[in-house]
């Protein structure tokens, strides 16, 4: 037995909170901007994701016209931090819808430093911080979606094992529905068949 919904009828904020519950985790861009006045923004963005493997592109989604976009437009640049568990109370705090000449970074006591290829700074505390250059924005109704050119990645030594980040160091935050949050659980390992080695052989 399924319970049907219908977006027409739900609205947009019910049904927001429909999808923000059922397509989850997500991932958290930690987006650090500066506007051309030359104010330091931070603010999570929880629609992130990798967009393209070559040139390497990730993209983020802001609905309504926040900051960071604001930012990203006037600038052409961002750098995505990660968004880590340690971190939990600062995340959260710079969602807070604070007037755009206030800097998140001041307001919520969060360190910076700077980074090597854009002018927004970078979160200190972070193990992990993607610079970026932008390459495009899509306007999707009420929304906003980003389109950033990863220019460099700046990765603390503290959190790599065998030449990559390991996920049980990175210890990053995601967003659930409600007020919820995760962290990692159980990590699953498993490798991908390669279709010559299937079971059953294609076509017999």
């Amino acid at each position: 037995m399924r319970i049907d919904f219908d977006p027409r009828q739900q609205g947009r904020n019910d049904f927001y909170k429909l999808m923000t519950s059922v397509i989850v985790p997500r991932p958290i861009a930690w987006v650090s901007t500066t506007s051309a006045s030359g104010t330091d923004n931070l603010a999570p963005h929880s629609f992130f994701n990798v967009a393209c493997v070559e040139p390497p592109i990730v993209q983020f989604a802001s609905v309504g016209r926040k900051d960071s976009v604001r930012n990203v437009e006037e600038t052409g640049q961002f750098v995505v931090n990660l968004a880590p568990e340690h971190l939990f109370e600062q995340v959260n705090a710079t969602g807070t819808a604070f007037p755009r000449e206030v800097s998140e970074f001041d307001q919520v006591g969060i360190a910076r430093e700077p980074s090597l290829r854009v002018k927004p700074p970078r979160v200190a505390a972070s193990p992990v911080a993607l610079e970026c250059e932008l390459h495009s924005t899509l306007r999707l109704g009420d929304s906003t979606v980003v389109f950033g050119r990863v220019v460099h990645a700046a990765v603390s030594e503290s959190v790599m094992v065998d030449g990559l980040p390991a996920v049980e160091r990175l210890r990053p935050l995601s967003r659930l529905g409600r007020d919820e949050w995760a962290t990692v659980g159980e990590i699953l390992e498993i490798k991908r068949i390669p279709v010559e080695e299937w079971p059953n052989p294609l076509g017999s």
